[in-house]
């Protein structure tokens, strides 16, 4: 019997901030599982600022959504059918298959995930999933995090920048000071989570923020909203800073070229090393998070939040929510239990 699915499909590409009007939820039916296939019912699926990206035409590191294509992004679900002997039906799965309530998919195309009693499958979206992952390879390869290094951590209450403060401060960092965007997520930072400091970039010039937070300097940065936050890092470094450049939600939505930093040539007198990453590149490195951060989430030594949406009729409004700051933690959609 054909197998029925509800899917979100890229309607139009944006024009700077996305609309509703850009997303179309269509009904289908996708045939039968063939050899080698399997029927996946998703349970959680994830929205991330990448995904705006992909809302675009032209060659990036993830490739375009096409218009009229359903549209794909990292999920959880339950194999209700199988016709491989790889992936039994009643496994846990992860699979590129998000943006709709079922899928027939390729058993090679999923990884069949642990069962961790108490842990709910949305976490291999978040703390054990990319944005984890993407902390870790960060702070670790690409920042060279020492113990003893003092950290900034911009748009610190989001899924990646939350999990990378605590990754420093559980690796024994001097301090570590963040951004975000509202008074309660700075709360949660400091109250939380551990930081050292943190403030409200609506409230004033980063950099004086920042100067007034770590008045000695940072020797590790990372990135995930580029522009002024950047800048001020730059700044703010000791001799010989290391940065990860992860992301720059800043400008995901601009329509005209945004300015660079004002302060580059201290890179060349501060001897610093800024370095951008695509955690696709650094696969090799999942086994080792996995086996260090998963003893951290199950005895709860790890903070993790999520924001949840309930339904796969929210998936647009909590990705347009995401690319406003409206998520603390992770976002996810929650479709099944």
């Amino acid at each position: 019997m054909p197998v029925a699915t509800r899917e979100w499909q890229l309607a139009a590409r944006p024009h700077g901030e996305p609309t509703p009007e850009d997303f179309r939820l269509v009904e289908l039916e996708r045939p039968d599982p063939a050899d080698g296939q399997i029927v996946v019912r998703m349970l959680a699926m994830s929205v991330d600022p990448y995904m705006r990206g992909r809302m675009n035409a032209g060659k990036s590191y993830a490739a375009a959504w096409e218009v009229g294509e359903t549209m794909k992004g990292g999920a959880v679900g339950r194999v209700v059918a199988s016709r491989s002997p790889a992936v039994a039906e009643g496994a846990l799965v992860l699979a590129d298959a998000a943006w709709r309530d079922v899928a027939v998919l390729d058993a090679r195309h999923v990884r069949v995930l642990p069962e961790l009693p108490g842990v709910p499958a949305s976490y291999h979206l978040g703390v054990l999933g990319m944005p984890g992952l993407t902390a870790w390879v960060g702070l670790f390869r690409l920042a060279e995090f020492r113990e003893g290094d003092t950290v900034f951590v911009s748009g610190a209450a989001g899924a990646v920048g939350s999990l990378v403060g605590q990754f420093a401060r559980l690796n024994g960092a001097a301090a570590v000071f963040g951004s975000a965007g509202t008074p309660e997520k700075v709360r949660w930072l400091t109250d939380e989570l551990g930081f050292t400091a943190a403030f409200d970039y609506h409230d004033g010039p980063v950099a004086q923020q920042l100067r007034t937070a770590a008045p000695d300097g940072i020797d590790v940065f990372f990135d995930n909203v580029g522009g002024e936050h950047l800048e001020a890092a730059i700044g703010a470094f000791r001799e010989f800073g290391r940065g990860a450049l992860c992301g720059a939600i800043s400008g995901y939505n601009a329509v005209e070229a945004q300015p660079g930093p004002r302060n580059m040539f201290m890179m060349v007198t501060k001897k610093l090393s800024l370095r951008g990453f695509i955690v696709g590149d650094h696969a090799d490195m999942r086994d080792d998070f996995i086996a260090k951060v998963t003893p951290l989430v199950t005895s709860g030594e790890l903070v993790v939040r999520e924001t949840v949406r309930e339904g796969l009729d929210e998936a647009v409004p909590a990705f347009l929510d995401l690319l406003r700051g409206g998520n603390t933690g992770k976002m996810v959609v929650r479709l099944a239990d």
